[in-house]
């Protein structure tokens, strides 16, 4: 339940109770079509006759068709439903320091084509870029129309000014990312932090069962990200940088973080600090401060087939990152005890070693008997990409999460 704020404050109008009742009918209708007009009324409680209006203003503005005709023994035949998924279309960018990736994505959350643009350093040149990149990715993939464009980022966005304030990887401050894109493309772009919009993701797909509305999205990258959902509520604070758990320092010795602290979360436990060790135990020097002398060439991803391999060295790295991966959970874990956490990266590709580790830390330091589930999602599935087509496509679905 929602506490009303009787300093500002709406009083609802048949208008909201409409758009509710419209949001109900068109969500019903993507979790379970095909489906008909009355198995809407049944699962919604609706009047029949309000369904009825309803699905014809949607037919009317081609959000949903009609398909096949079903059989029944007596009384009318009833239609099923479906998302059209041939109305428009949904632009999702998903940007990390090095790379930033594109997609078109349908309503129904499926990416029909992806492509990759460096970064940079210059997040005017970027914006520059991306924008171009997206009106050529639309010209190639031409649609009725485009719903918008829903960016994750690597950072903190302000919900006021929607500027991003806080981004220590990316080593940008005050991006407007929103005005000049809008201006570039003539589309609606929603930016959200990574962890913040897997989160969201998360709870719309309702992969974690009926009644989870206390979850945690925990991104782990060249950072970590941590994103959550309270209550049936995304959190985001006064400034948007509510969830900064990757830049609590767990070791006040350990190495500098981009944020200015020592010993923070992510410089413990992100894929940073994985390369970084296996760069140190194999010069055999002390795991510590990140210059890029510090650093290994080794990408993340053969850190994880050598240690795949049984080579010893990155699975020392490994089981490193995997014991301070599961500190900074124990943490959310006895501070927050959310039904479920969400682990999202390419770390998840060796849970079957990390997953142990991870396991045992948080049994051994928090023992406040939460029972939360530790689950992992699947990287092939693109999970900060989808996150940031989710923040378009919910605008219809599911604004109440918002």
């Amino acid at each position: 339940m929602n506490k009303i704020d009787l300093n500002n404050f709406r009083v609802a109008s048949s208008e909201t109770a409409r758009d509710i009742n419209r949001r109900i009918v068109l969500n019903l209708v993507r979790k379970h079509q095909p489906i008909s007009r009355a198995s809407i009324a049944r699962r919604s409680g609706m009047q029949r006759s309000t369904v009825s209006a309803i699905t014809e203003q949607l037919l009317a503005e081609r959000w949903v068709i009609e398909g096949a005709t079903g059989h029944l023994p007596r009384g009318r035949k009833p239609t099923f439903l479906h998302l059209n998924l041939d109305r428009s279309g949904i632009i999702g960018v998903d940007i990390h320091p090095d790379v930033t990736t594109l997609a078109v994505a349908n309503l129904d959350m499926k990416i029909l084509a992806h492509e990759s643009m460096p970064t940079g350093n210059d997040p005017n040149d970027f914006i520059a870029r991306l924008g171009r990149r997206i009106v050529d990715l639309m010209r190639a993939h031409p649609k009725s129309s485009y719903e918008g464009i829903g960016i994750s980022v690597p950072g903190r966005i302000d919900p006021a000014s929607h500027r991003l304030t806080f981004a220590p990887n990316l080593h940008w401050h005050d991006v407007d990312f929103q005005a000049p894109l809008e201006q570039l493309t003539g589309l609606k772009v929603e930016i959200e932090n990574a962890a913040n919009a897997c989160a969201l993701t998360e709870l719309w797909a309702n992969r974690h069962g009926e009644g989870v509305s206390n979850l945690i999205a925990v991104t782990v990258s060249e950072g970590i990200g941590v994103g959550m959902i309270m209550n049936g509520q995304l959190l985001r604070g006064a400034q948007g940088v509510t969830g900064e758990f990757g830049h609590v320092s767990l070791d006040a010795s350990g190495p500098k973080c981009h944020c200015g602290n020592r010993g923070c979360w992510e410089v413990l436990a992100s894929n940073t600090a994985a390369m970084r060790s296996y760069a140190a135990f194999a010069s055999g020097r002390k795991v510590q401060a990140g210059s890029k002398s510090d650093m290994s060439p080794l990408p993340f991803s053969d850190l994880l087939r050598l240690a795949e391999q049984n080579d010893v060295i990155a699975g020392k790295s490994l089981d490193q990152m995997a014991h301070q991966l599961g500190a900074g959970l124990a943490m959310l874990v006895t501070g927050l005890a959310p039904e479920v956490i969400v682990v999202i990266g390419e770390v998840t590709r060796a849970w079957n070693r990390v997953g142990p580790i991870v396991d045992a830390v948080i049994q051994q330091r928090s023992l406040t008997h939460a029972n939360t589930r530790i689950v992992t999602s699947d990287p092939e599935t693109w999970p900060r990409l989808r996150g940031a087509i989710t923040l378009v496509a919910q605008r219809q679905f599911m604004a109440q999460l918002m």
